[in-house]
């Protein structure tokens, strides 16, 4: 069996354990949780409350075509938000102290066409640990021999276009986790460097929950609403256009922007670093001032704090990404943030682009040269 790969932290950095004491001092001093809070709560109300009355108005409202065109949409956004909002923290463990509390809200993933298994593993124990290391990080796999995310990854000839057609694809990311993603990642020996534990419990979920969504999603309106099914099809994918689109893009902005790494492992197979430091240079936050990208993204534009501190809820990241700031600065670690989300967008898609076009390009004159 390959050996797993590991951190060697040659300097031995003293940056995450000065960091970790303040932020443990700042939730003891302010006599606060690290879990959920009523402002949290208030979120998870509304977002599940909105993708419950937006189903139900579509089934039972008796609206017309584009209205109920309209609330698929919300409906994909609100699928969306709860996965930022709710899933990703209970998941984590971070939403409650109360193991039950976070299982429950783990469910709702299930119930909006996802796998918590697979998510768990995938995301943060693969994901979280090898963050941006090529064949390690699953994450950068998103559409193979499609995008090409990192300098280590094969080129093709169409890449030269993925800044243009990547977003679209983002937009299909949903729809593959419902219907074909789930199912590849859980049958394969493992996600990464992570066996896979197929017990009698993880089949039962996936393919129960699977059969619950397929019945929610598909069956249920083809049989209640007077409509045809190419007119289903329309708005079910639409739905999941936004829904993918928006979990896509959010993801991409915190690991594939301009000034971010992409380490690749020694000739020992390890990573010459602090795991912390090496979260430092290949995570960045984005649109951290922002009142609706706080609100929206669950902490995920905050994502600098969330991979050093995933066990702490995102309610707080606003709170003590400071303190985050200036260690980072006193010990001279990166600190990566795009001031806005539309400036991540631009920095994300020049990224595509260098990843791409200049890559062919390069690549092109380096062959004319050595002929």
């Amino acid at each position: 069996m390959e050996a797993k790969l590991k951190f060697i932290d040659k300097n031995r950095s003293e940056f995450f354990a000065t960091l970790k004491q303040r932020v443990d001092a700042y939730f003891k001093n302010n006599n606060l949780s690290k879990n959920a809070n009523a402002d949290m709560v208030f979120k998870t109300v509304l977002f599940i409350g909105g993708l419950v009355s937006c189903y139900c108005l579509i089934l039972f409202g008796g609206f017309g075509l584009w209205a109920m065109f309209g609330l698929a949409l919300i409906l994909g956004a609100c699928a969306a938000f709860i996965g930022f909002n709710v899933c990703h923290d209970a998941i984590h463990g971070s939403y409650s102290s109360k193991k039950w509390v976070n299982t429950a809200l783990g469910l709702v993933f299930d119930l909006i066409g996802a796998n918590a298994y697979v998510w768990s593993v995938s995301h943060n124990t693969v994901h979280h640990t090898y963050t941006n290391i090529p064949e390690h990080d699953e994450d950068l796999d998103v559409a193979p021999g499609l995008i090409r995310l990192s300098p280590h990854e094969k080129l093709k000839p169409m890449m030269r276009f993925q800044h243009y057609y990547a977003l679209p694809l983002y937009g299909l990311a949903s729809l593959s986790w419902v219907l074909r993603k789930d199912y590849k990642k859980f049958f394969q020996p493992a996600i990464g460097q992570v066996p896979m534990k197929r017990d009698a419990f993880n089949y039962f979920r996936l393919f129960f929950f699977k059969f619950l969504y397929y019945a929610l999603f598909i069956v249920l309106p083809l049989v209640l609403l007077d409509i045809t099914w190419w007119q289903f099809i329309i708005g079910f994918v639409c739905m999941h256009m936004v829904e993918g689109l928006v979990l896509g893009l959010v993801f991409q902005l915190a690991h594939v922007v301009e000034g971010l790494d992409f380490p690749e492992p020694n000739y020992e197979g390890n990573i010459e670093e602090a795991w912390a430091i090496h979260q430092m240079r290949t995570t960045a936050n984005f649109a951290t001032k922002s009142a609706m990208a706080n609100f929206l993204c669950g902490g995920l534009n905050m994502q600098v704090e969330h991979h050093l501190f995933p066990q702490i809820c995102h309610i707080h990241y606003r709170a003590i990404s400071p303190i985050v700031e200036q260690t980072a600065r006193e010990f001279g670690v990166p600190y990566h943030n795009n001031e806005t989300f539309a400036g991540a967008t631009a920095s994300h898609l020049r990224m595509l682009k260098k990843m791409g076009k200049e890559a062919l390009l390069a690549q092109k004159m380096t062959t004319a040269q050595a002929v």
